[in-house]
């Protein structure tokens, strides 16, 4: 015999509602995750029902969008049939793989910015919504492999509000996320604003996700780091990534991190067994010798794009570190030879190389 369910209390109530645009190559994990969280806290039972939040491919036409992997996603309704959302959520990927968003997806987003729904960008999405320009004045997330991408592409950004070291960020009306795994917990750190703790929790237990991270915790080191335990240094640790052209002083740095100029060196000592400023060091001499060995820049300007006054800076840093001068570093090492890839150069996904990005290398 079927038993009857009685609504609860959510059912009775208005779901809320989640419109999410498609961006041409959008990470299909980004979409998935997101999407996954709010169909496993919208109802019980393993049933799938919009009954706590409801959830709409929203697309300039109903011609599927095809994900950076070539699975394609179809849009259920039209911009022009969309109606009020809560949240409108812009899922990017690739950068340089075709085209961006288009402008009637562009005017979408301004429109939608006008109403009283919060605007969410993850992964790339934080860039269409900044080419729609409703992003004044607020700070945003963008992952450490995108952010010289962006500070590119958006010369006039106030770098203050621009954050990479972090999962997340939620300001008023505006979420971004630098997208992957932590998609997930930036629709868990939505949902908590509107049910019940257990409720997200037993999602994300279901999806077998411990526990959802914070928006301060950090982005995962970049390949080739050196891994540190402590929360504080590896945002440090992305923090002279992102600044490598231009090291960012100890004091600024603490700052950044919330934390005394002390507190900083004694964390740095404990965790990587160097200070700040010799770990910030190795990594400016670590993406030299991969510029030296990878590209036919002259050492002058890999000694600016690096953070060296000049080339007699370089060399001699480059002597205390290998014994020779770049030059004859560069000589000894063909391409073949050349250090493993730093985390501060790009990997275009579209063709396959790797390109040393112009002296702003993505930190």
């Amino acid at each position: 015999m079927l038993s009857h369910v009685h609504p609860s209390r959510a059912e009775a109530s208005p779901p809320l509602r989640f419109g999410i645009v498609l961006l041409p190559n959008f990470t299909l994990t980004a979409f998935s995750g997101f999407v996954d969280l709010l169909r496993l806290a919208s109802d019980e039972g393993d049933m799938s029902r919009p009954v706590r939040c409801s959830w709409t491919i929203v697309g300039e036409s109903l011609v599927p969008v095809r994900a950076s992997c070539g699975i394609q996603v179809a849009p259920w309704i039209t911009f022009d049939e969309a109606g009020a959302f809560d949240y409108v959520v812009v899922v990017g990927g690739l950068l340089h793989s075709g085209p961006s968003a288009s402008k009637a997806t562009l005017q979408f987003i301004q429109n939608a910015a006008k109403t009283s729904a919060t605007l969410v960008g993850i992964c790339t999405g934080v860039f269409a919504l900044m080419r729609a320009d409703v992003m004044d004045g607020y700070r945003m997330c963008v992952s450490w492999f995108h952010y010289w991408d962006f500070v590119e592409r958006f010369p006039g950004v106030d770098e203050r509000n621009l954050v990479a070291d972090r999962l997340f960020v939620i300001d008023r009306r505006r979420i971004t996320c630098s997208g992957g795994r932590a998609s997930i917990d930036v629709a868990a750190a939505i949902l908590l604003r509107h049910v019940e703790a257990t409720i997200v929790q037993k999602a994300l237990r279901i999806m077998l996700v411990d526990d959802a991270q914070k928006g301060n915790a950090p982005q995962p080191h970049p390949p080739g780091l050196e891994p540190a335990t402590h929360p504080k240094v590896r945002r440090a640790i992305l923090l002279m990534e992102q600044h490598i052209g231009q090291p960012l002083s100890l004091a600024d740095l603490a700052q950044r991190l919330e934390m005394s100029v002390r507190q900083l060196e004694r964390l740095f000592a404990s965790e990587t067994g160097k200070s700040p400023h010799a770990y910030g060091r190795q990594i400016r001499i670590r993406m030299a010798s991969w510029l030296l060995t990878s590209s036919d820049r002259t050492v002058a300007d890999i000694a600016t794009s690096c953070g060296f006054s000049d080339a007699s800076h370089l060399g001699r840093e480059f002597r205390k570190e290998f014994g020779e001068s770049p030059n004859a570093y560069r000589v000894a090492r063909p391409p073949s030879q050349s250090p493993a890839l730093p985390p501060s150069a790009r990997l275009d996904t579209d063709d396959g190389h790797v390109h040393a990005d112009n002296g702003n290398a993505a930190i």
